[in-house]
C-alpha cells in the first residue's frame, strides 16, 4: 500500500490519468468541504514507489470530483461548490485555462466523454445535467430529469435501516440536486445521472430533451441515490448505490420508460456497508467486478455473481468470500468519497481518498 497525506483538505475525487500510469488528480476541500478552498493535487508515483506532488492548484471554493481531459495529456477539470467547472493545465501555474459557469448552485460531479471525446458532462445541486464543449463558453445542452408523478415507486418491502428512515422521514431532503451523471463507455449520446429523489435517468441526447424522452426508476426505496456507474464490458448492465446503504445492479433491457411498469434489479448488496454508499465503479478489467465506497470509512470490492454463476440466487453476498465480498479496505478513519481503479499494470490497483485527507494506492487482489 502507499500513501500521501494531503494537510489541511479533506479528498472528495480522486482518477487516475488515462495518459500516464504513474500520475493521479485529487480534488479536496478544506473544513471538509462546508467552508472555505478547495484545491487540485496533482501526484506523481516515482520509481520508488513514493507518491509527490508535481502541482497543484488552489481554488476559491471546494471541489467536488475531478475528470481527465481525454484529448489532451496536461488537462484536467474540476467540478466546483460554486456553480463553475474549471479546467486547468498540468504544466501551468495557478489560474485555470478555461471557466464553464451556468449551474445555479454546488457542481458536484463531471465526467469526460470517452468515445466522442470533444464533450463533458456535468450535475449540480440545482437539478440539472448539463452537456459542454472544451472550446465553447456556453453549455451545448440542459437535461432535467424528471420522473412521472402518477406513479408510486416506493418500494416499502426494501430493508431501509431505521436510522435513514429517521433521517429522511419525507423522502429526501435534497429531492433536486444530482450527485452523480456520466457517459456511457459504450454510446457516445447516452447519459445516466443519479438524484435524490433516488431516481436514476438515462438521457438519450439524439432525441429531444423532454419528459417523454426520458427513462427513469427508482432506485433506493425513496432515499437519495448518491452515486452510479456504467459497466465497461456489459452495456446494459449499471450499478447504483445510495443511502440505504445498499449497492444495486440493474439491467437496462429490464427497466421501462417513464415508470409504466416494475424496474428489475437483478442483483444487490445488503449489509455490505454499515452507512450510505458513496461511490460505486465497475472495474475497467473485469466485466462482474465493482468496488464501493461509503461513510462508514471502508472501501469494499464485490464480485458480481449474478452474472458469474448462473445456478446461483443472483445476491452478491456482503460477508462469504465466495460469494462476491472480495476484499474490504479499512485504511481510512473518515468518510471514503473518492475511488478509482488504475487502468494500467496488473489489474486490481485502486487509488481511494476521504475526508481524512489520505490518499491511498491499493491491490484489491493481494492479501
Amino acid at each position: 500500500m502507499l500513501g500521501y497525506h494531503i494537510p489541511g483538505y479533506s479528498g472528495y475525487g480522486v482518477q487516475y490519468s488515462p495518459f500516464f500510469d504513474n500520475r493521479l488528480a485529487v480534488v479536496s476541500g478544506s473544513n471538509f468541504g462546508l467552508v472555505g478552498n478547495g484545491k487540485l493535487f496533482i501526484l506523481d508515483i516515482d520509481p520508488q514507489g513514493k507518491i509527490h506532488e508535481s502541482n497543484s492548484f488552489l481554488t476559491q471554493d471546494c471541489l467536488f470530483d475531478v475528470a481527465w481531459n481525454e484529448l489532451h495529456e496536461n488537462q484536467v477539470l474540476v467540478a466546483q461548490g460554486d456553480g463553475s467547472l474549471r479546467l486547468f493545465d498540468t504544466k501551468l501555474a495557478q489560474y485555470p485555462i478555461a471557466i464553464f459557469k451556468e449551474h445555479q448552485k454546488e457542481v458536484f460531479s463531471c465526467n469526460w466523454n470517452l468515445l466522442n471525446k470533444n464533450t463533458f458532462v456535468s450535475s449540480s445541486w440545482d437539478g440539472t445535467v448539463k452537456i459542454w464543449s472544451p472550446t465553447r463558453k456556453d453549455s451545448l445542452l440542459t437535461l432535467t430529469p424528471q420522473p412521472l408523478k402518477t406513479v408510486n415507486r416506493v418500494d416499502h418491502s426494501m430493508n431501509i435501516p431505521m436510522s435513514n428512515q429517521r433521517n429522511h422521514a419525507d423522502i429526501t431532503r435534497n429531492k433536486n440536486c444530482i450527485y452523480q451523471a456520466q457517459f456511457s463507455p459504450h454510446d457516445p449520446n447516452l447519459v445516466m445521472c443519479c438524484s435524490g429523489n433516488s431516481y436514476i435517468t438515462i438521457f438519450d441526447l439524439r432525441q429531444p430533451p423532454s419528459p417523454t424522452n426520458q427513462r427513469n426508476f427508482l432506485g433506493h426505496s425513496g432515499l437519495e441515490a448518491l452515486t452510479c456507474d456504467f459497466n465497461k464490458y456489459r452495456p446494459h448492465t449499471i450499478a447504483t448505490g445510495g443511502v440505504d446503504n445498499v449497492i444495486r445492479i440493474w439491467d437496462l433491457r429490464m427497466t421501462s420508460k417513464n415508470n409504466s411498469s416494475p424496474s428489475i434489479c437483478v442483483n444487490e448488496v445488503v449489509g455490505g456497508h454499515e452507512l450510505a454508499v458513496r461511490k460505486v465503479c465497475w472495474s475497467p478489467h473485469h466485466s462482474n467486478i465493482f468496488l464501493s465506497t461509503s461513510y462508514d470509512m471502508t472501501c469494499c470490492v464485490w464480485q458480481d455473481v449474478s452474472y458469474t454463476d448462473r445456478r446461483s440466487t443472483g445476491k452478491t453476498n456482503s460477508i462469504d468470500p465466495n460469494r462476491g465480498c472480495r476484499f474490504k479496505f479499512t485504511q481510512h478513519s473518515e468518510f471514503v468519497y473518492g475511488a478509482d481503479w488504475s487502468l494500467w499494470g496488473q489489474p486490481g490497483y485502486i487509488a481511494s481518498t476521504a475526508w481524512d485527507g489520505n490518499v491511498f494506492i491499493w491491490n484489491a487482489f493481494q492479501r
